[in-house]
């Protein structure tokens, strides 16, 4: 695999492994999903494809990646005072990993 891959999604625009993953989600849930079930959450670009975000976790962590499951998280309204708003939605990649592979968060 070439070492600086850079991925060009649907739309066109290339994208650098490190800027495929935009930070990892270390809640509770992820937490019990990694030590039960070998999955790790993470948030991603909004154009990233599962093969770009199979591609930037085994590049960036050194891991081998057995399935990417994506989601669109849509935004939530929020209310401040008299006034609503809506949060900004965002993507969601949950990588089922090799059982003889880990990421370590901590």
């Amino acid at each position: 695999m070439n070492a600086k891959a850079k991925t060009k999604t649907s739309s066109g625009v290339s994208l650098e492994p490190h800027q495929v993953i935009i930070r990892p989600l270390v809640t509770e849930k992820g937490v019990h999903r990694a030590a039960r079930n070998n999955h790790y959450a993470f948030e991603i670009h909004p154009l990233a494809t599962k093969t770009d975000v199979r591609r930037a976790v085994e590049e960036l962590f050194d891991v081998v990646v057995d399935k990417v499951m994506t989601q669109n998280r849509r935004g939530k309204t929020r209310r401040y005072r008299y006034r609503t708003g809506v949060t900004s939605g965002w993507k969601k990649a949950v990588v089922k990993l090799n059982p003889e592979h880990r990421i370590d968060f901590f």
